[in-house]
Formats: structure tokens, sequence, C-alpha cells
């Protein structure tokens, strides 16, 4: 969602801004894509992966204790939806490209990321010197496994990830980027076969219709 708004504003602010700075005659188009409060939904202090990782720490908690958080917490945000009774996810984001639907299972496991210590210790003392790197202090640091706890190295992947997103929108955003899209031509992976309503329906989520408008 990060990268999308990266996009959005290089190509629909940021460009109509260089026609107005030309003297170029052009009336400005609102597309009305700020990506912003799915954003916040997602990253803010009570969104969706701080209740992740909050629901880590407690050993009792399950994902549907998760779900139920989710939907106590985020229910009066517009981006947020909860799932119907016949519907087979959770719960459901807003995002860019339309509505996706999420199922919650696993996902404290998976944010956790419990790695058995005894296979831990026996692959730091591995005898194949970059093996041995792979587990070393700087990597267990980032590692989080179940046994921690908020005093010790516990980590979950979800703030793992954070950081890196992070890092990596910070390197973006003191470049000039280009961007390529790619283009799915069909779900058969056979050459000279176009989906023409699949490619559409691409080209609409990515934003590439909204840039010929402007281009």
């Amino acid at each position: 969602e990060k990268l999308q708004q990266l996009f959005n504003h290089r190509m629909f602010i940021m460009e109509q801004d260089e026609y107005k700075r030309e003297g170029i005659d052009w009336d400005f188009i609102d597309f009305g894509l700020d990506l912003q409060p799915t954003i916040d939904l997602i990253e803010r202090p009570m969104g969706v992966l701080a209740l992740l990782d909050d629901q880590c720490f407690f050993p009792k908690a399950t994902d549907k204790t998760y779900v139920d958080k989710l939907v106590e917490v985020l229910s009066k945000d517009e981006k947020f939806g909860k799932s119907g009774f016949r519907e087979e996810g959770d719960f459901s984001v807003d995002h860019y490209a339309g509505k996706v639907v999420y199922q919650a299972e696993n996902w404290l496991v998976k944010n956790k990321d419990p790695l058995n210590d005894n296979v831990t210790a026996l692959l730091e003392k591995s005898s194949v010197p970059f093996v041995q790197s792979l587990w070393g202090d700087q990597f267990s640091g980032m590692v989080a496994s179940a046994n921690r706890t908020r005093k010790g190295a516990f980590r979950t992947v979800g703030h793992i990830y954070k950081e890196q997103l992070a890092n990596l929108m910070t390197t973006l955003n003191h470049t000039a980027p280009h961007f390529v899209r790619c283009i799915i031509p069909n779900h058969k992976k056979r050459p000279g076969q176009l989906d023409a309503t699949l490619i559409l329906d691409q080209l609409r989520c990515n934003g590439v219709l909204e840039g010929i408008k402007i281009c």
C-alpha cells in the first residue's frame, strides 16, 4: 500500500505540479487516491499489525481472540470490514486495488516465527562457516522465538517487516524512481494468449489508466 501511495504521489500529484510550473494549460485532476487511511489502519498504534504483535505476547491468545480484538477496536474504521456469517474470511481491508478478505488462521504462530532452540543451537555450531554466520548473534536477534519475552530479543515478523519497509521508503524518497508495471497476460502461463478482461483489471488496479489520463 505504501509503494502504491508513492506511485500515486509521483504520477498523479508531482506530475501535475510539474505541468503547472511549466505553464501548461492544465486542469488539475483529483483522482481521490489518497491511501493514507488504509496505511493508518494497518500501521497505527492500535492498527492491524500492532494488535497482532500485542496478541503474540499473551500465552492464551488465539487467532480468534485476535480477530475479536480487531473487530472491537477497528469496527468503526471505514476501511475495515467484519466478515459476514456466511463469508469465508475473518475480516476485510479496503486496499487501493479493492476490498481484500483475510483469513487469520495461524497468524499468531507465523508472526512469532518460533524456532526450536535445539535446532537453532545446532545451526549456530555448524562446521560450515556460511551456515554458522547465518545463525550468529546479529541474525538471532532478529528472529522471534516463542520462549522470548518483552525483555529479550522478541521481535515479531511484523515488526521486522515494518522496519525494513521504513528503510526502503526512506531510500525511495531520496531517489528519482522509475516505475515498471508487470502485467500477467493470462493465468495459464502460455505465450501468445491475452486475456483482455484480466489485463484491464490489472491496469485499473495498479493506477496505469489514471496515469494515461495525465500523460
